[in-house]
């Protein structure tokens, strides 16, 4: 199911706003990794010094599994580069997050002839609704025509979210007051076939992994969703809340074990957020990393990429 997403192309660069944005959407995260480094540079290189700097990495939310393949990645090239000072080092530490993270960039690409049907599942106030909004407006920008389904039926709030994004974008939204989330979307991908509608943005109801009849609930979803369109739904997004540090890594895994993701959304990165534990992920369950969002606007939410990730935490 990767195949569905592309390698971004390297010459779109984000906008400065956008990397001022994320700086800050990071406060939290790059202050720790800042307090931590600050004590180590102009320091003499030793197993010490790699300790100290374990330390930092495992605060920053980095994981303790990643933070080890990173120290090693560091000793390598300190040895082949025959660095004494730990100044020198920085640069280093950059470039071996960007070569972690880098695997996570993916463009999102839709089907053609559509409609192609992305899954939005997670945990009760990750953002799912929202992003969907935020992900209305994005397909939109690019021409596709796109249809919303109101699948998170135990909430009506969520319904009355998602109806008003359709209306502020002007496009519909398929809803049922009786029903489950299954008929909800196989209604929704039945009217924008008739439609000749490009994208259909599926939203479900919240889930803790750790509930499985609700687990097997969204098993149940995809499986309906396969009658409608035995090739559906073409994309599963995991929608995460950066606040909750490692315990994202933890979701990612398990909802990749019941679904099969093929990528994931970062949420709510403001400036409490633990934003390491996007290498957490790269180095433990890499799955594509399609969208960070860092604040409530459409334009709060853009493609990620390595590069000014590693350049919003480190400076």
């Amino acid at each position: 199911m990767f195949g569905l997403f592309k390698k971004a192309p390297p010459t779109v660069a984000p906008s400065s706003s956008w990397i001022q944005r994320l700086k800050s959407g990071l406060t939290g995260s790059r202050q720790r990794l800042q307090q931590g480094l600050s004590s180590l540079l102009g320091r003499k290189i030793d197993d010490a010094w790699f300790t100290e700097l374990e330390e930092a990495l495992i605060l920053a939310d980095v994981g303790v599994t990643t933070t080890h393949r990173l120290i090693q990645s560091l000793k390598q090239s300190a040895r082949e580069h025959r660095l004494e000072s730990s100044d020198q080092l920085k640069p280093l530490l950059s470039e071996a997050l960007i070569q972690l993270l880098s695997p996570l960039e993916r463009q999102l690409t839709p089907i053609e002839p559509g409609p192609h049907v992305i899954l939005f599942v997670g945990v009760n106030g990750a953002g799912k609704t929202t992003s969907i909004g935020k992900m209305a407006q994005h397909f939109l920008d690019q021409g596709k025509s796109v249809l919303l389904a109101a699948g998170d039926t135990f909430r009506a709030a969520a319904v009355q979210q998602l109806v008003a994004w359709g209306e502020r974008h002007q496009v519909p939204v398929i809803t049922q007051e009786k029903g489950d989330s299954a008929a909800v979307i196989f209604d929704a991908i039945q009217a924008a076939r008739a439609r000749h509608i490009d994208i259909v943005l599926a939203d479900t109801a919240g889930r803790l992994p750790t509930q499985l009849h609700l687990m097997e609930e969204i098993r149940k979803v995809k499986r309906v969703v396969a009658k409608a369109d035995p090739t559906a739904p073409h994309d599963i997004l995991l929608v995460l809340d950066a606040n909750t540090g490692q315990n994202a890594l933890a979701q990612v895994k398990a909802f990749d074990n019941a679904l099969q993701l093929t990528g994931l959304i970062i949420t709510k990165l403001d400036g409490t957020a633990k934003g390491g534990v996007i290498a957490a992920i790269a180095g433990e369950h890499p799955i594509p990393l399609c969208f960070l969002g860092v604040g409530e606007t459409s334009a709060d939410l853009d493609r990620f990429q390595a590069t000014s990730f590693v350049t919003a935490l480190l400076e």
